[in-house]
Order: C-alpha cells, then sequence, then structure tokens
C-alpha cells in the first residue's frame, strides 16, 4: 500500500485481506499493520507497533491509540472455538509494550504498559489493566474495576474522574499523532506545545 499519510509503516495484505486505515488515522513510521486490521478515525498506531491480522480479525476504535512497541495479535479457529479476534473500543489507551492476544478492550478501556492480555479476555469499559499485569486466559475486568499483578487479580474500583481521565488521555493522543504527522512531513513549525 503506497500512502503518504503512512511514512514508512509497513502495510501489508495477507492471503487477499488488506488492512483498512481510515484516512484520519495516523500509523507511525516503523509500525507493521499487515492482514485483516481495521483502524478508524483518529485512532493511532505509534512506533514500532505491530497488529498481525493472518489468523482473525484486528479492530481498533476511533482515537484509540497503540502505543510504542505494542504487540496484537489473535488467535484462530479450533475443535473447541471460533477464535479470537483482538478488539479495541474507541477511545482506548493501549500503553508502550502492551501484548494484547486475542482479547476484548472495551470503550475507554486502559491497558498499563508492558500489560498482557491473553486470549478470550475482556476488560470492560472504563476498566483497567495495570502497569506489567497479567489477564490469563478468559479473564473479565469488569466495567470500571482495576486489576494489578501476574496473575491480575481485583484491586479497586475507578471513579467517575479516574475514567474521565482515560478519555483525557485518548484526546491527547489524537493531538500528538497530528503534530508527529505534521513533523515527518516538514510542516511543523517549531512550537511546541505545553
Amino acid at each position: 500500500m503506497s500512502d503518504s499519510r503512512f511514512l514508512d509503516a509497513t502495510i501489508l495484505p495477507f492471503e487477499g485481506k488488506y488492512p483498512q486505515i481510515h484516512e484520519s488515522a495516523f500509523v507511525a513510521p516503523g509500525a507493521c499493520i499487515i492482514g485483516d486490521v481495521t483502524i478508524q478515525a483518529e485512532a493511532s498506531i505509534w512506533y514500532n507497533c505491530v497488529l498481525r491480522g493472518d489468523i482473525h480479525r484486528i479492530e481498533v476504535g476511533a482515537r484509540s491509540n497503540v502505543q510504542d512497541g505494542s504487540v496484537f495479535h489473535v488467535e484462530g479457529p479450533r475443535p473447541d472455538t471460533d477464535g479470537c479476534p483482538t478488539i479495541i473500543g474507541e477511545d482506548c489507551v493501549i500503553g508502550h509494550m502492551a501484548l494484547v492476544h486475542g482479547a476484548v478492550v472495551e470503550d475507554r478501556g486502559f491497558v498499563g504498559m508492558g500489560a498482557i492480555a491473553m486470549d478470550d479476555c475482556r476488560i470492560g469499559t472504563g476498566a483497567m489493566l495495570a502497569a506489567g499485569a497479567l489477564l490469563s486466559p478468559g479473564k473479565a475486568i469488569p466495567a470500571g474495576e482495576i486489576w494489578v499483578g501476574r496473575p491480575a487479580k481485583f484491586f479497586r474500583k475507578q471513579d467517575a474522574a479516574q475514567i474521565e481521565k482515560i478519555r483525557f488521555q485518548s484526546e491527547r493522543y489524537c493531538r500528538l499523532a497530528e503534530r508527529h504527522l505534521a513533523q515527518l512531513r516538514g510542516e511543523h513549525d517549531g512550537a511546541a506545545e505545553s
């Protein structure tokens, strides 16, 4: 795929399925987007991320961000299951170096830096998997809860203000993506945002 919006990113089909990337999304240099992957409006995929939709699909919702070095993969069909796609809702924050494998993160969900969400997991609306935590296969974090540890366990509930911070982070990453894209295109005026 040759598109000036995706400067130095690797965007490849797999077995006839092409990534579908909204025109307002940001895909940073070094990112690899492969196969059955859909990236919605104003979402951002940062430097050196890998989203490999070869044996199932990956979806990244509007305004969600997948931060540097994160890896998304999927679980294909088996005799006991139809497989597990990786589905990220809207306004989600996926921290640096996270691994999401065949899991669902609902709207305003948060996956901390270095966290792992395994096959058939679900992170509910406004819920958080803390930095470095491991959510083992089939586990679900209910809406608005924080889980920590390896394996991850319930820590506490979030209040509305904490959940709103997730939305703030997603909005901030939308604006940051615009600045990075402008810089990559040579349009940056040298002004820094506070």
